[in-house]
């Protein structure tokens, strides 16, 4: 019967004895990799958006539950854009929020808004772009420029992210840009470069953090 030989075991020459080769064995590191600290946050207690003089929040409690912060910034924003566009205590801009789980809304950072004015975000944005259609197919220059106007003058959904993007103050996270996003960012900032993933996810809400 063969018997294996142990593989520390080198052939010796014939007539001689096999005598055992030490071994040096190395242990493999691996390069040391610097992790940039990140910055700790808390959980705090967190609030509903309340309704205004001139705006209803019109979604359950739950879905708005963000920081004291958020929560005063937000409504301020609000409140002075439904006056500015003539909502009344009688009348009032109807907001509605959902409430994410991704990024800042971890924290109660951030608030997702999808509809205004009784009318979803993405169906505010899909008729701004048939607008913006209409317009580019418009040969004379002033026609081009007047369905332009009318269009940001009626579309309450673009009116309300450009609002929020004057009203400024909005979180911007190291190496992040600021934390407004919606169907418009790409065409009129604060982040013009957003990806095409990014766009996509909000194509139909208006994101704000603070």
């Amino acid at each position: 019967m063969n018997r294996r030989r142990p593989p520390n075991l080198v052939r010796a020459p014939s007539g001689q004895r096999a005598r055992l080769r030490p071994v040096r064995l190395f242990r493999l590191r691996h390069p040391l990799v610097q992790v940039a600290p990140q910055p700790e946050m808390t959980q705090v207690p967190l609030q509903p958006i309340p309704s205004g003089q001139f705006y209803r929040v019109a979604s359950p409690v739950e879905e708005s539950l963000v920081t004291s912060p958020l929560a005063t910034e937000l409504g301020k924003a609000l409140e002075q854009f439904a006056q500015s566009n003539g909502f009344s205590a009688e009348q009032p801009l109807s907001i509605t929020f959902k409430r994410g789980t991704l990024g800042l809304h971890r924290f109660g950072r951030a608030a997702d808004i999808y509809a205004a004015g009784g009318k979803g975000i993405g169906q505010w944005a899909s008729e701004w772009n048939a607008a913006m259609r209409q317009a580019n197919a418009a040969t004379d220059p002033q026609e081009r420029a007047r369905l332009i106007e009318e269009e940001k003058q009626r579309n309450l959904g673009y009116k309300l992210y450009k609002a929020l993007q004057a009203h400024g103050g909005w979180a911007q996270p190291q190496s992040y840009p600021v934390q407004l996003f919606g169907p418009w960012t790409r065409g009129e900032g604060p982040h013009k470069t957003i990806s095409d993933r990014l766009l996509r996810a909000h194509g139909d809400h208006l994101h704000i953090a603070k």
